[in-house]
């Protein structure tokens, strides 16, 4: 089985409302109890806004840390899943999932395959 992360972006504009996040938090525990009970599921997580990260960095020998986010852009990530799926299709489809139960996009990667020993 294969790993993949699935992003899920949050989209400048209007932030939902609280009665349509609390529906998108019971649509995302249904995805997420439906990854754990076949098999699918790694590790997910929610993340604060990117207005609270802080950006590390090595610069001329020196560790710089600066208010995030990192890239000014209208699109955020918001949360993730590393799921196990057969191949891509597999994983394609836990983002249909994912994508209804979140009312956001989500980006669909591979992770690296590990060198052979």
């Amino acid at each position: 089985m294969k790993q993949y992360l699935l992003s899920v972006y949050n989209v400048e504009g209007d932030a939902p409302s609280a009665e349509e996040m609390d529906s998108i938090f019971k649509a995302v525990d249904v995805v997420n109890a439906d990854l754990q009970a076949k098999g699918a599921w790694v590790f997910a997580g929610g993340l604060h806004p990117a207005d609270t990260a802080t950006v590390v960095r090595a610069k001329d020998g020196e560790i710089l840390t600066t208010d995030g986010p990192f890239a000014e852009t209208k699109e955020q990530l918001g949360g993730f899943w590393v799921i196990k799926a057969a191949d891509l299709d597999e994983a394609l489809a836990w983002a249909s999932q994912a994508t209804t139960a979140c009312r956001g996009p989500v980006e669909v990667r591979p992770f690296q395959e590990e060198p052979a020993s």
